[in-house]
């Protein structure tokens, strides 16, 4: 066991006096900074300020975080009403991408409409962006050793995946290697942010297309992998319900066995049931809003927030009313010298 225990990564990077300093945080720090770049450079093509992306990220990583934790300790609550200080221990792990998904959002639709600008636009430029910073977030399970998948042989990981010693090593918990389902994910993802990046140039696709894409690209990756792992959040449903989530996930198993869930506990995967929903939901929506006439705007039309137009309307009319009021000024002056030279 010691010998185990010394080929594991340290989960503190460096130590402040009493502070520690964890992986987990950094990593969630630079995803979320990755995700703020991404975002930026594309916001210089349709001439939004930088400021707004900054902002939106300042509010918006905290309510990710809110939704992220709410989510998962409503989910685990057993594990937590007995110490609930432990609710905001966030560094030890415990929070859920889709929670974080529906805070995110919620906090960046009551933002951008307050700047005056359509929230499907700003979402589809935010989108490669999230992806990405799901890819990097996921090496905070890694070095947590969470989120991980069924028992697998180390030769697996080794020889079959080729995968490099720190992962191996990282991989193996308490005597036992498993799959590395963060790193599953990450590929995933960082795949989505390719596709996502070059669909986005196409003069097909549509005002909040690329943000429902991404949704669905990402729920597809997490259906197949969530199987895999042996802590999903988890409730007890219907039978014809499991059966459906069942087989759904039947192809895997010719290559993959699926992690364990104790049925006690549940028997359908929550991230597995809301994967399928976003997806059913996306095609649903894309097809409706295109049947329908109401996905007009293209995601390559220029972006204009109302706030600013109008910003720059009042402008325009000051500045329209001041050339007035110079102009009849200026014809009195000349009127009244026109007198004054008859009269001489």
């Amino acid at each position: 066991m010691d010998t185990i225990a010394s080929t594991l990564l340290d989960p503190i990077a460096f130590k402040l006096g009493p502070l520690s300093v964890y992986w987990y945080g950094l990593i969630l720090g630079s995803a979320a900074l990755a995700g703020l770049l991404i975002a930026m450079q594309e916001g210089k093509r349709f001439k939004i300020p930088q400021d707004f992306f900054m902002d939106l990220l300042l509010i918006g990583v905290p309510s990710a975080l809110v939704g992220a934790r709410a989510y998962y300790v409503a989910f685990k609550w057993d594990e937590y009403k007995h110490d609930p200080i432990k609710v905001f221990a966030i560094w030890e792990g415990g929070i859920a991408i889709y929670g974080a998904l529906i805070g995110a959002v919620i906090c960046a639709i009551i933002y951008v409409r307050r700047k005056g600008y359509n929230f499907w636009r700003i979402a589809d430029i935010c989108a490669p962006g999230l992806l990405l910073g799901q890819a990097i977030g996921r090496w905070g399970n890694f070095m947590n050793q969470e989120a991980y998948g069924g028992p697998v042989s180390e030769t697996f990981l080794r020889d079959t995946l080729n995968l490099p010693n720190f992962i191996v090593n990282q991989m193996n918990v308490q005597g036992t290697f498993h799959h590395p389902t963060f790193l599953y994910e990450s590929i995933w993802n960082i795949v989505g942010v390719l596709l996502i990046l070059g669909i986005r140039r196409l003069r097909f696709v549509r005002a909040g297309e690329i943000f429902i894409g991404y949704l669905m690209w990402y729920s597809i990756g997490r259906f197949f992998i969530e199987g895999l792992r042996t802590d999903s959040l988890a409730y007890q449903g219907s039978e014809w319900m499991s059966s459906i989530m069942n087989t759904l996930w039947q192809p895997m198993t010719a290559i993959f066995e699926a992690g364990y869930l104790d049925p006690n506990y549940g028997n359908i995967r929550i991230s597995q049931l809301i994967a399928v929903l976003l997806v059913l939901v996306g095609i649903v929506f894309i097809i409706f809003r295109r049947v329908t006439g109401r996905a007009q705007a293209r995601y390559l039309d220029p972006i204009v927030s109302t706030k600013v137009d109008a910003a720059t309307s009042a402008v325009a009319d000051k500045s329209a009313a001041a050339k007035t009021a110079h102009a009849v000024t200026e014809d009195k002056v000349n009127k009244k010298k026109q007198k004054d030279d008859q009269k001489q």
